[in-house]
């Protein structure tokens, strides 16, 4: 394989042959964004941890083949793409603080285009005609202020942001998210504007080329879009669509969150309605949306309520994030598993809420919470929450 293959813009410091380890690591089964995060402080590099996972107990455990990561690279080089990595320099640096951020991106476009002021704008698939006509103003108007449009390439109000963005005079663009792999557009009849999004704008993936996306890939794209935003606005949304998973998630990572009220005889508008009512910021124009912005600091200036347990169904693996504590190997982790097992039930609770009523040191339980992922007996989901496996 040519050099072409690897990343053209790689971390300082980061080979080729890192390049690949790392994604054989997140390729392979039972390793989510935590566990990648947690095995790469432990042992200081993707290709350690993968000598060092078959003698940690995980018999069971089979490293993504090397030669399907060089046809997986192969496929990004012929689609146009290029990887960006959870420490590189193009790697968007709000999504990088974002809980469950993926490490590694595929990308088409240009990758400056997540750090112009990103605004995501989402909503439902089947949105009334001004909906879309409100989303498309918004997102000409906020492209035309220097801020780029995130969205999730969905019908409806999706593709209105996006075309409102890329219709604006010297805008700064749109950046489309997208669920399957960099070379399938989905929906179908979107793959004209996806075409045009990846050449005047950014197009990003995490899943390989050749993924045909399914249900369980949309919750997975709803964070990175979250993640990416300094804010989200919500359009026009059904109670427990995707739109609110977002919005949801954007009040997790500490981002604004905004929402255009409706008519409460629309059930289209319930979803954006609950939102305000749980603290979202009520937002009817452009103007609205950048004096929100103004002084971002991270933090939205109205958090949500916390939202009920059913309103977030997200994916375990997909949406479970890196801890900031390194993991220190140490032999009472693995005697921790039985207490840390009889604490957890199948409602998520919270790692700290865990480590306090575990009466272990925390690095202990964190290192166990690996060992633990990683043989399927527990499931992480958003805000730093684990529950028991069924």
């Amino acid at each position: 394989m040519s050099d072409h293959a690897s990343p053209p813009r790689k971390p300082s410091g980061l080979t080729r042959e890192e390049g690949v380890a790392r994604i054989r690591l997140i390729r392979s089964g039972g390793i989510g964004p935590v566990s990648y995060h947690q095995l790469l402080a432990r042992f200081g590099s993707a290709s350690a941890a993968l000598e060092a996972l078959p003698g940690l107990g995980k018999s069971g455990f089979r490293p993504f083949p090397v030669k399907a990561v060089e046809a997986e690279m192969a496929a990004v080089r012929g689609a146009g793409g290029r990887y960006l990595f959870h420490d590189g320099a193009d790697y968007p640096a709000l999504l990088g603080l974002a809980e469950g951020a993926p490490p590694i991106l595929i990308v088409r476009g240009d990758p400056l285009m997540a750090q112009r002021r990103p605004v995501a704008i989402v909503g439902a698939r089947n949105a009334s005609a001004g909906a879309m006509k409100l989303a498309r103003m918004l997102a000409r108007d906020l492209a035309g202020e220097g801020c780029a449009v995130i969205s999730g390439l969905a019908r409806g109000v999706d593709a209105a942001a996006h075309e409102g963005a890329l219709g604006a005079e010297n805008g700064a663009g749109t950046v489309g998210v997208i669920a399957g792999g960099i070379d399938i557009a989905y929906p179908p009849e979107h793959a004209a504007l996806q075409e045009r999004i990846a050449n005047e704008g950014l197009l990003i993936s995490e899943m390989p080329p050749g993924t045909e996306p399914t249900q369980r890939h949309f919750p997975a794209r709803n964070r990175i879009i979250a993640g990416l935003a300094m804010g989200t606005v919500v359009v026009e949304a059904a109670p427990k669509s995707g739109s609110l998973i977002t919005a949801r998630l954007a009040g997790d990572y500490g981002r604004a969150v905004m929402a255009v009220p409706g008519s409460p005889l629309d059930p289209r508008a319930h979803g954006g309605n609950d939102l305000i009512r749980e603290g979202a910021v009520l937002v009817q124009r452009v103007e609205d949306i950048l004096e929100l912005l103004t002084d971002f600091q991270g933090a939205p200036r109205m958090p949500l309520r916390a939202p009920k347990q059913e309103a977030l169904p997200l994916s375990a693996a997909d949406v479970s994030a890196p801890d900031e504590a390194p993991v220190q190997q140490s032999s009472a982790s693995h005697g921790a598993d039985e207490r840390i097992t009889a604490l957890l039930g199948v409602a998520p609770i919270g790692v700290d809420d865990l480590i306090r009523h575990c009466g272990l040191p925390a690095g202990v339980v964190q290192a166990a919470l690996v060992d633990m992922e990683l043989t399927g007996a527990i499931i992480r989901h958003a805000g730093g929450r684990v529950s028991r496996a069924v």
